[in-house]
């Protein structure tokens, strides 16, 4: 079975070291997000890019914040009321139901969730009918190195291996991006 991050150590998704390495406005741009997107943050935890997301895209774009905890929607649910943010939807998603319409998503990120999937394919398929075509996909994950930190060494997933899999599906690579020692990034656009 898959290692899932327990909620319970939310407050690692977001601390001092993390937004020195991973930037998260900074990152997006990076990865290609433009203002106006509809975007879907899949595996949205606390909202780390969600709420630099919603900045980026501004009134026009809308951002839809998808996880499997309903703990860390709650804690985002709170973030946005209290900074009143309204271009913003929590959506309580499952490994392979997005829970949003088909062909609705501009660009999609998926961030430190592949090493956590069991089924790269179904969840694959079902995630990526939710982007017109021609949209972004952005995929964060844990470079397959011996951290001290992230997952196990075993669940991870080479960049070039991320990359095979992504061409099974139809998704053209515009860019890799290295984020750091332990993390790597990858842009694809849906043909």
């Amino acid at each position: 079975m898959a290692h899932k991050f327990n909620p319970k150590n939310k407050e690692k998704l977001d601390n001092p070291e993390r937004r020195r390495t991973l930037p998260p406005k900074d990152t997006l741009y990076n990865l290609m997000l433009e203002e106006g997107d509809h975007v879907a943050d899949i595996g949205c935890g606390i909202g780390y890019f969600t709420l630099a997301a919603a900045e980026i895209v501004g009134d026009k774009g809308r951002v839809f914040a998808l996880d499997t905890s309903v703990e860390m929607l709650d804690y985002l649910k709170e973030i946005i009321e209290d900074k009143g943010i309204e271009n913003i939807e929590i959506i309580k998603s499952e490994e392979h139901n997005a829970n949003i319409s088909d062909e609705s998503i501009d660009f999609m990120l998926i961030s430190n969730v592949m090493h956590e999937v069991e089924d790269i394919g179904e969840f694959l398929e079902n995630y990526l009918n939710k982007m017109k075509a021609n949209s972004k996909l952005a995929i964060i994950d844990w470079k397959k190195v011996k951290t001290k930190g992230g997952p196990p060494y075993d669940e991870r997933i080479s960049i070039e291996d991320l990359i095979n899999i992504l061409g099974d599906y139809n998704i053209e690579l515009l860019k890799k991006v290295d984020l750091s020692n332990e993390q790597y990034a990858l842009v694809g656009k849906k043909v």
